[in-house]
């Protein structure tokens, strides 16, 4: 019989273990020395003004007086609060569903562009402009007065190519000269006049660049009307340097040009002229009877403004378009970078398989980048609720609390006037509570993709 011996093998050493604790706590101890500086300023820039503002937020306004869950309730009951919840809402929903599309777009196009790097680095030159800096552009940009602001400059320029512009916008009639006014901002005569009469109707308030082209009109009051026509001269009832008579047009007195003039028969508009450069007018071939001679209110009518982009209607959209042009080149490139990861083959066989480009885009495209979509949105959506320069900067005064988000409503709770700290530390909690989840969710995505 032969017998097996097996040899276990026991437990280490006592004096080969020891050493090789001290090597893992030396190790542990050097890795938290490296660890440490950047342990303490997470601790003073984050952890602790959490904490604080947590605290802080069931205190009263001056600190000193535990209130309990007040501030929060008070939160909920402020209108200017509510109003902030609301234009951040919008922001949520609105501003990285549209970035986040016109990113998908643009990505998808520049494929196809000859210049995409030039292209590309256009989009993206906005990320390198500071908020502060973009709110003075998009301030100055949304000007409502046309010769400041851009935009306002070009819709009132679109407009008055289709609409066309009032001649005499500062024009008014000189009371007991013969004309009352009508409806609409029109003007008419006081009294009744017939074919074969001449009829001079004065206006003052004219402004000098208003009569670029005028003529004077002291000859055309002076010509006679034929028996079927009615004649008559509109001019401006001033003479340059003084003196003359109010009512009669004296030698030095100007006519006004295209002026629409109509003549109105029972309420019935039956003949419309424009004035020449004299303020002349004739209506010929005329029936017997009386009329009144009319100057539209179109004449009068005030210069076109444009939009009040800064109004409170306006002001949140607004605002959103500065975001906009700032961030569609971030969520270009970010797509961009994942379209280019995308398996060719796939593209190619869809295309040979007859798909055309729409069905490519919207049945392989999209769902690939689904985990890249995902992405940028929810970065976005974090991004939106902080959004705090560009709503302080563009926003005028008045209309502030129209364009409040919280962040806004936190700061100006706290340090622009309310000097409520305790109000405002709940309101940084809330906004705290709201992006906490999207960053978790992002968090996962980049952990799951790095898997």
């Amino acid at each position: 019989m032969t017998a097996t011996l097996t040899k276990v093998a026991g437990p280490p050493a006592a004096g080969t273990a020891a050493p090789e604790r001290r090597a893992r706590r030396r190790g542990r101890i050097v890795a938290l020395l490296f660890v440490l500086p950047a342990l303490l300023l997470l601790g003073a820039l984050v952890l602790y003004p959490v904490l604080f503002s947590v605290g802080r937020s069931f205190f009263d306004a001056s600190g000193t007086r535990f209130v309990g869950g007040d501030n929060y309730t008070e939160m909920f009951r402020d209108p200017a609060t509510l109003k902030a919840v609301r234009n951040t809402t919008v922001w949520v929903v609105v501003a990285p569903a549209l970035l986040t599309g016109l990113g998908l777009i643009l990505a998808v196009l520049v494929e196809k562009v000859r210049w995409a790097t030039a292209f590309k680095l256009l989009l993206f030159m906005p990320m390198a402009v500071s908020f502060l800096a973009a709110g003075i552009i998009f301030r100055l940009a949304y000007d409502e007065d046309p010769d400041k602001g851009v935009l306002n400059a070009a819709v009132v320029g679109v407009h008055d190519a289709f609409q066309g512009t009032s001649s005499y916008p500062t024009a008014r009639a000189r009371d007991g000269q013969g004309l009352t006014a009508g409806g609409g901002g029109s003007y008419r005569t006081t009294a009744t006049v017939s074919p074969g009469d001449t009829v001079a109707l004065g206006l003052v308030g004219v402004a000098p660049k208003d009569l670029e082209g005028a003529a004077p009109a002291h000859a055309a009051a002076a010509r006679t009307a034929g028996p079927d026509e009615l004649r008559g001269v509109v001019y401006l009832d001033f003479s340059p340097g003084g003196g003359g008579e109010q009512g009669a047009v004296d030698r030095r007195e100007s006519g006004l040009p295209a002026m629409k003039v109509e003549a109105v028969r029972e309420g019935r508009t039956v003949a419309s002229t424009t004035t020449a450069s004299d303020g002349s007018f004739r209506f010929p071939d005329l029936e017997a009877g009386s009329y009144t001679v009319t100057l539209p209110g179109s004449n009068f009518a005030p210069p076109y403004e444009g939009i009040s982009w800064l109004g409170p209607t306006l002001v949140t959209p607004a605002v959103i378009g500065a975001y906009l042009w700032i961030w569609t080149g971030f969520a270009m490139v970010l797509i961009g970078a994942g379209l280019a990861t995308l398996p060719r083959d796939t593209l190619e066989a869809a295309r040979m398989d007859g798909a055309n480009e729409w069905q490519v885009f919207r049945r392989i495209t999209v769902p690939l980048l689904a985990p890249v979509l995902t992405v940028v949105f929810v970065t976005l959506v974090i991004n939106v609720m902080k959004v705090f320069d560009l709503v302080y900067i563009i926003a005028p005064g008045p209309v502030q609390e129209d364009a409040t988000v919280l962040a806004t409503q936190m700061w100006l709770v706290s340090f622009g006037g309310g000097n409520d700290q305790g109000l405002g530390s709940a309101l940084g909690v809330l906004l705290l509570l709201l992006v906490v989840p999207a960053m978790v969710f992002n968090v996962r995505r980049f952990k799951g993709s790095q898997r």
